[in-house]
């Protein structure tokens, strides 16, 4: 997937992946999955989905900070 914010563009098939959270099964309604990466220049953000009960009930990426990084990686150890 590729979005483009504030005219950076992050595409999970060039940046690299840190890390992976899942919860639930492929199928489930209110199973997601958020996935870490950070690109070539040293950006990070988030690649987040999910079935449609789910807290990611779309497809969407969402860039982050070091800060945030750094808390979302804390939270998901």
């Amino acid at each position: 997937m590729q979005k483009v914010i504030c005219k950076k563009l992050y595409d999970t098939e060039s940046a690299a992946l840190i890390k992976k959270v899942t919860f639930g099964e492929y199928g489930n309604a209110e199973g997601w999955e958020e996935r870490l990466y950070q690109t070539e220049s040293g950006n990070f953000f988030l690649y987040v989905n999910g079935g449609e009960n789910s807290k990611h009930p779309k497809e969407d990426i969402v860039r982050m900070g070091v800060e945030k990084k750094n808390a979302w990686l804390s939270a998901n150890a």
